[in-house]
């Protein structure tokens, strides 16, 4: 997801939006304290924001539930 800032694609494929997978639980438990917690999940939520709208014709997005709870955030 990283490397797709700034570029467009006529289709993207965005896998595993799981629970446990975006947000990346790793991340999370090595959150210090609230304000680390909150920049993972700001920085998280933006790069599945930037993987999805990299899409110019057609997003899949997949995943198992529960799914990603940045999903209703997207507003797709």
């Amino acid at each position: 997801m990283h490397l797709a800032k700034g570029l467009e694609f006529r289709a993207i494929v965005v896998m595993a939006c799981d629970d446990e997978i975006i947000p990346l639980q790793e991340r999370i438990e090595t959150a210090a304290d609230d304000t680390d917690l909150e920049e993972v999940y700001n920085t998280e939520r933006h790069l599945l924001y930037v993987a999805c709208t990299r899409a110019r014709d057609h997003l899949l997005i997949t995943g198992v539930n529960p799914g990603s709870e940045f999903l209703d955030d997207l507003k797709i």
